[in-house]
């Protein structure tokens, strides 16, 4: 019997890479976008493509509403969810925060912090025993940006991602007795598509030299570290952050 996994920004970056592997795993899954439709029918195809079910669904995960219907769409569609991926994330162009405009600031917290909030209060609704469910696995993404503290024009982005170490540690050892584990990892230096969103340009290879591995991430090493965490291997495991940053 397949497992089920729901992912949030499973479109591009980590959260593609998720997916993939999640499904070459064995999970059916569910994914969320914001709005690359075209992206999306890429990752539904490559899950098809190791014989699993796939869906994805857009959602703004900023609109608690959305956050609702999201849950409940997926385990319509794929049935209990029992592993969630709460990934999805922007980041801001460097900057000092003197200089960012009030609206960015919110944006970036709205996404990065507050979604996240709302997306494990639903994961944790539908999954813990004490509430009618079977229990699961939650594996929260947050960034090294949060204990090197934004240096390089990220304080606001490094806030949020603070936020979600406290959420994880906090959730995880709320909810270990209802059958939820709660994990996170911190991604450093990794190859996405959102480096080219901070506005420094070749921003991986400028910064590689700094990393005690000498070069930056992949997608499918974090992902790698996602999948241990949602497995039965880390069974044992809650309310930690790993860091997937090549030794920095």
């Amino acid at each position: 019997m397949a497992r089920t996994i729901l992912v949030t920004g499973g479109s591009r970056g980590i959260g593609a890479a998720v997916c993939r592997l999640a499904a070459r795993d064995g999970y059916d899954v569910a994914f969320s976008y914001a709005g690359r439709a075209d992206a999306a029918k890429a990752v539904v195809a490559e899950i098809q493509g190791f014989g699993r079910k796939a869906f994805a669904i857009q959602s703004d995960i900023g609109d608690p509403a959305q956050v609702v219907s999201l849950f409940d769409q997926a385990a319509r569609e794929i049935g209990y969810i029992e592993a969630f991926v709460s990934n999805a994330g922007i980041i801001h162009p460097a900057s000092p925060l003197a200089d960012m405009p009030v609206e960015e600031i919110k944006r970036i917290v709205d996404v990065d912090l507050t979604a996240h909030l709302v997306c494990l209060r639903e994961a944790v609704r539908r999954m813990a025993r004490s509430r009618g469910g079977k229990g699961g696995a939650i594996v929260t993404m947050s960034s090294m940006a949060s204990t090197l503290a934004g240096v390089g024009g990220f304080v606001a982005y490094a806030a949020a991602k603070g936020g979600i170490d406290v959420l994880t540690t906090g959730l995880g050892r709320e909810v270990a007795g209802d059958g939820i584990r709660v994990n996170g990892l911190r991604p450093g230096l990794i190859d996405t598509e959102m480096q080219d969103d901070t506005g420094v340009e070749n921003r991986i290879a400028k910064l590689a030299p700094a990393i005690p591995m000498g070069r930056g991430g992949t997608v499918d090493e974090v992902a790698e570290a996602v999948l241990w965490l949602l497995s039965d291997k880390a069974s044992y495991v809650t309310g930690i952050l790993f860091n997937v940053s090549g030794g920095r």
